[in-house]
């Protein structure tokens, strides 16, 4: 059975912005280029224990037709082995209310995704095969939402330039396994690791899909003697050159080392949310 209700994406982000801001060292085993895209990554999906959110997530049709998806998300990175967890639970509209979606991120291996539809009440294990389908009739597909291993591309840096005020790389990306594209050229901001723009190329190398960064904060966390401050970013577009359908997501109420607990990331909550980290 596939399923495709309306939906959201994300994304999130393990790391202080200071582990960040220094080049890619040379003695590495694994070539330059590679370091800064598996930087980002980790910039971008993983700062902090863990992460709540609130996301507004807005489907834009090229006549100015909207949507709006409002979730919750939850991601907790496990102590050891670089493995994550993500939760979303939906909120409105009514057709997609208490819909939601688990992630299990490995570092070696596919991901495991289940979505729960109430409406059916059904929950479905998402093959991989599907990691690069549409996230619940988003922009985003459901591999955007957790980020792609660094390993899954062979990469290669382009040039540096400036991208509005923020110095970057530029580096393009190949997919060594074939998908619905053949390249992407992602801007990545030199001093904080995120990724401000990226460019997806398709099977006729044209360009099919454009993420931006539009809004980026810097979100405290720890006790007033100690608030580490870890860039996000709290605005951001996917928009499909093609169609001229996009998708702009909102994140707000983040916080960061709230104490998600394990439990938390497992099937007995797709069906029943915890109250606590979700009203």
């Amino acid at each position: 059975m596939r399923i495709t209700a309306s939906g959201m994406t994300i994304l999130a982000v393990l790391t202080a912005a200071t582990a960040f801001a220094q080049e890619p060292a040379e003695e590495s085993n694994q070539p330059r280029d590679t370091q800064i895209v598996e930087k980002s990554r980790l910039a971008f999906y993983h700062q902090a224990e863990d992460m709540r959110a609130t996301v507004r997530m807005e489907l834009i049709d090229k006549e100015g037709g909207k949507r709006v998806r409002v979730l919750t998300m939850l991601r907790r990175n496990e102590p050891e082995g670089g493995r994550q967890k993500y939760y979303m639970c939906f909120h409105e509209p009514p057709d997609v209310r208490r819909m939601t979606f688990l992630v299990w991120k490995y570092p070696d291996k596919e991901d495991d995704r289940w979505i729960y539809v109430p409406a059916v009440d059904l929950v479905r294990r998402i093959a991989a095969s599907d990691a690069r389908s549409s996230f619940v009739g988003s922009d985003f597909t459901y591999e955007d939402i957790s980020g792609r291993d660094a390993g899954s591309d062979t990469h290669r840096l382009l040039r540096k330039e400036k991208l509005r005020d923020s110095d970057c790389y530029v580096i393009e990306s190949i997919p060594k396994e074939p998908i619905e594209y053949v390249k992407r050229v992602s801007w990545i901001d030199k001093s904080t690791f995120l990724s401000l723009r990226e460019e997806y190329y398709d099977l006729q190398g044209e360009l099919v899909r454009v993420f931006t960064a539009d809004k980026i904060e810097d979100i405290t966390a720890g006790d007033a003697a100690a608030r580490t401050p870890f860039p996000t970013v709290t605005r951001r577009t996917m928009r499909n050159v093609k169609t001229g359908h996009r998708t702009e997501v909102t994140f707000a109420s983040v916080s960061y080392n709230v104490g998600l607990t394990e439990d938390i990331f497992t099937e007995r909550y797709l069906r029943r949310p915890p109250g606590k980290w979700i009203e």
